[in-house]
C-alpha cells in the first residue's frame, strides 16, 4: 500500500515515526500522524488544516491530545460512559498520578518492543492508514495523499477525531475545504 502514497503522504508517515521517537513512544499512534500532518506545508491537507484550524488554535489541539493521553487514551465519550457507571475517570487519573507520577497512564500498554529496528504502528494508526486507502478509492483518486490521511483521521473515531472535531476539523469540513478552490 505504501507504494500508492504520494510524497506528502510518505512524509506524514515518516514524520509520525519521528514524533513517536521524540516523544518516547514505543508505537506510532494516530496522534503522531496528526502531529506530522500539522508539520506539513504546501500540501492539500496543510491548506485544509490552515483554513479549519489556524496555527494560533493548534496549541489547544495539541493540549487536547495530551489530556487524552493522560486519560490512557480514553475519549470523552468513554469517560462519560464510565461516569454513567459511577466511575470517575478524572479521580482515577489523579490518584494514579499521585502515586506514580504525572502521565503514568500515558505509557504504551501494548507493543512494548522493537521489531527489526523499526517502530511498529498501533492498531489505531494502521486503521487510519487502511481507511486512507478506502477514502482515496471512494474519491476515485489513484494515489493516497496526505489529505486522505487527514480525512481518515476524522472518520476513524477515538481521541484524535474527537480533538479534531472540537477544533472544527470534521470529515465534512475537511471535504468542503478540499473542494474549495485554492487561494492565489
Amino acid at each position: 500500500m505504501f507504494e500508492r502514497f504520494t510524497k506528502a503522504a510518505r512524509s506524514v508517515v515518516k514524520g509520525a515515526v519521528g514524533h513517536a521517537e521524540r516523544g518516547g513512544a514505543t508505537v506510532v499512534a494516530g496522534e503522531h500522524l496528526l502531529l506530522a500532518l500539522l508539520d506539513q506545508d504546501g500540501t492539500r491537507a496543510a491548506a485544509a488544516l490552515r483554513t479549519l484550524c489556524p496555527p494560533d488554535r493548534r496549541p489547544s489541539l495539541i493540549a487536547a491530545l495530551g489530556d487524552a493521553r493522560r486519560r490512557a487514551g480514553l475519549s470523552r465519550a468513554d469517560a462519560e460512559a464510565l461516569a454513567d457507571l459511577g466511575i470517575d475517570v478524572g479521580a482515577i487519573v489523579a490518584r494514579v498520578e499521585e502515586t506514580h507520577g504525572t502521565g503514568a497512564l500515558a505509557a504504551d500498554r501494548r507493543d512494548t518492543g522493537w521489531w527489526s529496528g523499526r517502530r511498529s504502528f498501533s492498531r489505531e494508526a494502521k486503521t487510519v492508514l487502511e481507511k486512507s486507502l478506502r477514502v482515496a478509492l471512494a474519491r476515485k483518486d489513484r494515489e493516497i495523499g496526505d489529505e486522505h490521511i487527514l480525512l481518515a483521521l476524522t472518520a476513524t473515531g477515538g481521541v484524535v477525531a474527537e480533538a479534531l472535531a472540537d477544533h472544527g476539523v470534521t470529515y465534512a469540513a475537511v471535504d468542503t475545504a478540499l473542494a474549495a478552490p485554492a487561494a492565489s
